[in-house]
């Protein structure tokens, strides 16, 4: 007997919306049919013509929790992306401590274990710790990053040496680097010119397109040049230029590997030459913020719209909605970095940098969606589809609306046009970037066939998200921990959770 069976429901076929039933069982999608002619289940969600569609994956937040958690945590975090139709996130290494040994991974993932709501990934960390990295992966990180190529929150920016050792030993693991793409030499070279500028833009301006640029040029170079180059995704991609820059390179990759192939096709893996290598990939992500704000909007938002990289000009926002239509940008990525009210409540250069952005992503792209900005094709391909294939989470069973994929969905309303406001998310930040914009918010959202948030409230337990382990896990990575419990962050003691808000 099915688990669950959601009726009245519209799912997306060959571009057009088609009346549907979902059948769940075991927490997995067993069957999708017009009509289901059964009788018994446990239990029945009636969709109300809702659109279903994959519940989104995002590649890139920071819950800040352990160490910053009064700014963010596993639960007000997972809560907050449930509320806006994510199921699974990636968490970045940059907290406190940083994922970049044991001890480091095995507190972050106590803490998630603990507080959760959602299914989530951890990536390792990357900076003096290249002794690290194979320890890292055999624990269960999800990939390696975001490696800072410039100073950001956390402190974990390294030098390009440092980077193509990483590079080379990520590249051996068949691993995935997530780069943080900006120069720092010019960044330092900016910030000593505009020493007395206090403009609401000046942070854009210290940080240019051209810093990008350099640094995904760099690192392109730095990782073709290492014996076992790794797969490469950027970041937040955010202008023109780093864009053409990462295209080039995956047609100039593609070319060689084609001609690799053929040449090794007829020959046995002995025989073959010595520059035979592992297909590779090279992807990139954007941001909503890099999509729907602008240096136009630094004056109404000032230091709450200082994130790194900046807002770029409107021609370059408009540009990046375009390149992710057209297939050039591959996912999009909320890159959640969460500051109080009061941290922001500062001068331009001392406020840190970061927007939240989990509970809002899903909402703004099915708004563009509605405005014809994209399709919902290749809306569900960027926020579920392609982040699933770039992270190796396919392989759990994430990314799909289909049969023998975890039934991790998102129903919602096209026509259920909102405005987004700060008062209504879920995150223990107070505020949002996008406040008075449109949104159109999920109806319920399910996680591997529970119900999370079902329109109103978040119904669902701490601790129910499971842990999403990479590839390289090792099956004795448990036994191996090595982590007391009494070293963990105690939140009671230190903030008493403030009722997790």
């Amino acid at each position: 007997m099915p688990d669950v069976l959601i009726k009245n429901v519209r799912l997306l076929a060959d571009g057009v919306l088609t009346p549907a039933e979902i059948l769940i069982e075991n927490g997995k999608v067993t069957g999708i049919a017009k009509e289901f002619r059964i009788s018994e289940y446990d239990a029945l969600i009636d969709g109300k013509n809702a659109v279903a569609i994959p519940a989104g994956i995002d590649a890139h937040v920071h819950f800040r929790d352990p160490g910053m958690t009064y700014k963010e945590n596993w639960y007000t975090g997972s809560c907050s992306a449930a509320a806006g139709g994510i199921t699974t996130v990636l968490e970045h290494p940059n907290t406190l401590p940083p994922v970049i040994d044991k001890s480091g991974f095995y507190l972050k993932l106590k803490q998630a274990k603990k507080k959760s709501i959602i299914d989530f990934g951890i990536n390792g960390g990357v900076t003096n710790n290249l002794e690290k990295l194979t320890e890292l992966w055999a624990l269960g990180v999800n990939c390696f990053g975001e490696i800072f190529m410039a100073e950001s929150t956390g402190g974990l920016n390294i030098s390009n040496d440092t980077l193509g050792s990483a590079l080379s030993k990520i590249g051996q693991m068949e691993a995935v680097a997530a780069i943080h793409a900006e120069d720092d030499a010019l960044r330092l070279q900016n910030e000593k010119l505009l020493l007395n500028d206090n403009s609401d833009d000046v942070h854009s301006r210290i940080r240019p397109n051209e810093c990008e640029e350099i640094a995904v040029r760099n690192c392109l170079k730095i990782n073709e040049a290492e014996k076992t180059p790794t797969n490469i995704h950027f970041c937040h991609t955010s202008t023109p230029e780093a864009v053409a820059l990462i295209d080039a390179a995956r047609k100039d990759l593609q070319a060689k590997q084609n001609q690799m192939i053929e040449k090794n096709k007829n020959k046995d893996p002995a025989e073959r030459t010595s520059d035979y290598q592992i297909l590779r990939h090279i992807t990139c992500e954007v941001t909503p913020h890099h999509l729907f704000l602008s240096t136009k909007d630094c004056g109404r938002l000032k230091t709450f719209g200082k994130m790194n990289p900046p807002l770029r000009d409107p021609k370059s926002a408009e540009y990046m909605m375009t390149a992710l239509r057209t297939g050039l940008v591959n996912a999009v990525a909320s890159d959640h970095a969460p500051h109080r009210t009061y941290e922001k409540e500062t001068a331009i250069k001392a406020a840190p940098s970061g927007v939240p952005g989990v509970e809002t992503l899903m909402p703004l792209m099915l708004a563009a969606v509605r405005k014809n900005m994209l399709s919902l094709e290749r809306m569900i391909e960027v926020t579920s589809r392609n982040p699933a294939r770039i992270f190796d989470l396919e392989r759990l069973g994430k990314g799909f609306l289909k049969p023998g994929f975890d039934a991790d969905i998102v129903l919602f309303d096209p026509k259920d046009v909102q405005v987004i406001k700060a008062k209504n998310l879920h995150t223990r930040c107070e505020w949002t970037p996008y406040e008075g914009m449109d949104g159109i918010f999920p109806a319920m959202t399910l996680s591997r066939g529970d119900v999370l948030w079902d329109g109103s409230q978040i119904i669902a337990k701490k601790g129910r998200g499971s842990f999403l382990p990479g590839k390289g896990r090792r099956p004795d990575a448990d036994e191996f921990d090595g982590v007391d419990d009494r070293d963990l962050i105690d939140e009671n003691e230190m903030e008493n959770e403030e009722e997790d808000e």
